[in-house]
Order: C-alpha cells, then sequence, then structure tokens
C-alpha cells in the first residue's frame, strides 16, 4: 500500500483548478468538501489533489496552514480507499467548510466518508455507461 503523496500527485495546473471548480461535481462531509473531475490521461489511472481553507472561514494563516497540514496527512492515510479500484484519472480538491479547527479524528472520519462516497458514485456511473 502506497502512502505517499509527492509531486506527480499533486494538483497544481492552473487551467485544471480553473475547469475543476467551473465543470465539477461535488460530495460534501462536515466539516469537507471534495470538488472533483475526470482528467484525460490514457496511461495510467492517477489522482491529482489539492487541499483548500478559505481565508474567509479560517482567518489566521497559522491556522489555515495547520488544517491543510492535517488535510494532507488524513488523505494520504487514506487514499487507498480511491486508488486500489481506480480505472481512470481525476483532479481533487479538497476544501474545509468550517469555521472551526478540527481534531485529526474528526477529519478522518469525514475523509473516510467522501471517499467511499467517491468510490460508490464512480462504480455507479461507470454501471450506467456501460
Amino acid at each position: 500500500m502506497d502512502e505517499s503523496f509527492g509531486k506527480s500527485q499533486k494538483l497544481k495546473s492552473k487551467k485544471l483548478i480553473d475547469q475543476l471548480f467551473v465543470e465539477g461535481k461535488n460530495i460534501k462531509s462536515y466539516p469537507l468538501k471534495l470538488v472533483y473531475i475526470p482528467i484525460n490521461n490514457s496511461e495510467n489511472p492517477e489522482l491529482r489533489t489539492g487541499v483548500s481553507v478559505p481565508k474567509k472561514l479560517v482567518k489566521t494563516a497559522v491556522k489555515r496552514n495547520r488544517i491543510k497540514r492535517l488535510m494532507r496527512e488524513v488523505y494520504r492515510k487514506n487514499k487507498y480507499l480511491v486508488t486500489k479500484d481506480l480505472v481512470s484519472s481525476y483532479a481533487f480538491m479538497f476544501i474545509h467548510i468550517s469555521r472551526e479547527e478540527m481534531t485529526y479524528e474528526k477529519l478522518e472520519q469525514s475523509m473516510i466518508k467522501i471517499l467511499e462516497r467517491f468510490r460508490e458514485k464512480i462504480h455507479t456511473d461507470e454501471k450506467t455507461n456501460q
């Protein structure tokens, strides 16, 4: 089980991020929101992932950075839920939608719930396309 979160897995493309917020679908599980979109990458399926904490909700940079670090760690530990049976590539953006700082356990529960719902949604989409 690969628990890395290297440079190749990070969402950095400005075009892709803009496209994600225009065309993306979302899944919510308080305090997180996942916005995702399929991307064209024919050689091997992968996930490009980014995290965001709005300045409007969390005022201080120290708190925002801590929440982002926790979100990246929770994703890194639990991404196997989605990657083990991934058929095509996706771009993910996890957005923190709460004003208060959450514990690692609360973020982990929310992340697991979101990733499982994403996996279910993808499987139902694949079945309807066949």
